[in-house]
């Protein structure tokens, strides 16, 4: 870097403006982006959408935030201007989840938003899906989520140890973005599972309480990795519904091998759902038993409750994700249900 190089980076400037940001409780803990209105204007010009229109909500707060505001939060966040669809397309999501409009946000689970992108935009803006998806070094994955609670702390003002209520949160609270691997996929994508054609860019959001490994790679049958995918979404600590919808993120190899043994990912998905569920007297074993919460209990210590109330990616979805240097895959819990939708990310100019 040459002197006239450092003159216009000011760096000490730059110092001074971020702590500025901090002392004013804008950050949510790590450095923030000042939002000028030159910046704010880049981001604005890559939508036809109304800057003023109410695209995120919380309802019981009376608070709301619009297109210019997520810009804002967008711009601070670090995130690039021709992220901003894809930003938009999530909010629109979010504002579709029940769980979002309701106490997600304040839950003592401090359920993070999960982002799921298909089609051609993943390419577009280098949005990772394979190799380390739920991890750091990949701008969009982790700014893009980042704007989601940036906008719950400054337009909805929900901050940790006031309205933020999370028990002990979830890690990576707001940086739980991936594209799914549709290239490397046996299947069709989760977008088009739900409706949308393909090669169409879309964004599926759901709120989740945590993800845990599923580490096989020395099975000799397929039904065997099923089998650790049914005992691992059956563990009885995420409990606590009657019944619960659960994401998969498989490893391609995982994915490959059920695939060449015959198996649709619609096949998988019942599969599990036959499969997955504790009996009531394990329930009651660990304190919760669901005789006394159901009005059709109580039930036989025989009795089977499955995990899932049906067998459509609304309640399991499945996403192809992750690289094959090992058979690795994800399960994730998530908070309650979704609507089992995407969203269309617009195309700006169209």
């Amino acid at each position: 870097m040459n002197a006239q190089q450092a003159t216009e980076l000011d760096p000490q400037n730059a110092h001074r403006v971020s702590e500025y940001l901090y002392e004013h409780g804008w950050s949510d803990g790590l450095p923030v982006l000042p939002a000028t209105q030159e910046h704010v204007d880049e981001f604005l010009a890559q939508t036809s959408r109304d800057p003023e229109e109410v695209i995120a909500k919380l309802p019981q707060l009376g608070r709301t935030a619009t297109v210019r505001d997520v810009a804002v939060h967008a711009v601070m966040a670090g995130c690039r201007p021709e992220y901003f669809p894809v930003v938009l397309a999530t909010w629109d999501a979010l504002t579709n989840e029940r769980a979002a409009l309701g106490g997600g946000w304040q839950s003592t689970s401090g359920p993070a938003p999960w982002v799921i992108v298909n089609g051609p935009v993943r390419e577009q803006l280098g949005i990772n899906s394979t190799g380390g998806v739920y991890g750091p070094g990949f701008r969009p994955n982790m700014t893009i989520p980042r704007v989601i609670g940036l906008t719950v702390r400054n337009s909805f003002g929900v901050l940790p140890h006031e309205l933020e209520q999370a028990t002990q949160g979830v890690p990576g609270r707001w940086s739980q973005l991936i594209g799914e691997d549709e290239e490397h996929s046996p299947w069709e994508p989760l977008s088009v599972e739900l409706g949308a054609a393909p090669g169409e860019s879309r964004v599926s959001t759901m709120l989740v309480r945590t993800c845990e490994f599923l580490d096989n790679r020395h099975f000799h049958d397929p039904v065997e990795v099923l089998r650790d995918f049914a005992d691992t979404i059956s563990r009885s600590g995420p409990w606590i519904f009657k019944h619960s919808a659960v994401g998969i993120v498989m490893n391609p190899d995982h994915a490959r091998v059920l695939s060449e043994a015959g198996y649709s990912k619609q096949d998988v998905r019942e599969w599990l759902v036959e499969h997955c569920g504790k009996t009531e007297g394990h329930l009651k074993s660990v304190g919760k038993g669901l005789g006394a919460k159901l009005p059709d209990g109580p039930f036989d210590d025989e009795h089977f409750h499955r995990v899932f109330a049906e067998n459509s990616p609304k309640a399991l979805p499945i996403v192809v994700a992750g690289s094959p240097n090992a058979a690795i895959s994800m399960v994730v819990r998530v908070f309650s249900d979704w609507a089992g939708e995407s969203f269309p990310v617009e195309t700006p100019g169209a």
